[in-house]
């Protein structure tokens, strides 16, 4: 039990430096995400160096990392995280493991992935809401103009969406398919408006840091310094500050305050001995 308590409390301290760091810069410190890393699988090897239970409490965490590496990479290249984010994801694959049981392991990992995009979901909807209201008239224009830019976007969707209502007096789910599909289309124009006229910001180059996303690419001398995903580099940002005094770059919405509430919820669960719980309700 001391183990689990260890790994738990020790995630807990990073993952609250996480957030404060990132509620203030915006950043994650590569740093930050590598010593959770490191502290993790060398409490978890010495550990079993002394325990009369051998090495499966490391290999364990070892199989965790592996498993929240591929994952923490995917949500990068969906473009669900960014690279602080996604890094952190990775180091709790070194924590979650709180036994030398697979099996155990496994629906811990099941149910920390079911909390945490719930809490997500929510998360972005307050989030995204708030801005809105916040920024009201530029996202009311931007709106309007999301929808009168696509206009057969949004012809097609009432199409395929009638059609589908009028197929729900043969099948009830057809016609609640339908509506979906007209919901969904009006939520993408919406998280297009927030992203428009909420998330972009005008700032002085001087005020650059490493990984941040221009909004549009931007000529530096007879080259461009493209914007990306991947944000940009100490080299681009030295040529930004050569060339032009502010830029227009693209702010996410700040994610790891889902990281602390879903690690909390998960902790009470598996104290409590309510997982199983959580994984009955989803039919696991």
């Amino acid at each position: 039990m001391f183990e689990i308590i260890f790994l738990f409390v020790l995630a807990l301290i990073w993952i609250i430096f996480a957030v404060a760091q990132d509620l203030r810069t915006r950043e994650i410190a590569n740093w930050l995400n590598f010593s959770l890393v490191l502290f993790a699988l060398g409490f978890r090897f010495f550990y079993s160096l002394f325990s009369d239970g051998g090495f499966g409490f490391f290999y364990q965490g070892l199989i965790g990392l592996g498993i929240f590496f591929a994952l923490g990479h995917l949500m990068y290249y969906a473009h669900f995280f960014a690279g602080g984010d996604a890094k952190l994801m990775i180091a709790l694959g070194a924590i979650l493991p709180f036994t030398d049981n697979f099996s155990i392991n496994w629906k811990i990992f099941v149910a920390f992935f079911l909390i945490f995009f719930l809490i997500g979901a929510i998360y972005i909807i307050i989030a995204s809401a708030t801005l809105s209201i916040m920024n009201f008239n530029a996202f009311k224009k931007e709106f309007r103009r999301q929808i009168m830019k696509r206009k057969k976007i949004v012809y097609s969707a009432l199409l395929v969406g009638i059609f589908f209502m009028i197929l729900g007096f043969v099948s009830g789910i057809l016609f609640f398919l339908g509506a979906l599909i007209f919901i969904l289309t009006y939520v993408y124009f919406y998280t297009k408006a927030v992203d428009e006229s909420c998330m972009v910001r005008k700032i002085n180059v001087l005020k650059l840091t490493e990984g941040d996303w221009l909004y549009k690419s931007v000529k530096v001398g007879n080259k461009k310094v493209l914007a990306s995903w991947d944000g940009l580099t100490r080299e681009e940002i030295s040529q930004l500050r050569k060339n032009h005094k502010e830029v227009e770059i693209r702010q996410g919405i700040q994610f790891t305050p889902v990281f602390l509430i879903s690690f909390l919820i998960l902790g009470y669960l598996w104290w409590s001995g309510r997982i199983g719980s959580l994984l009955g309700l989803f039919g696991i």
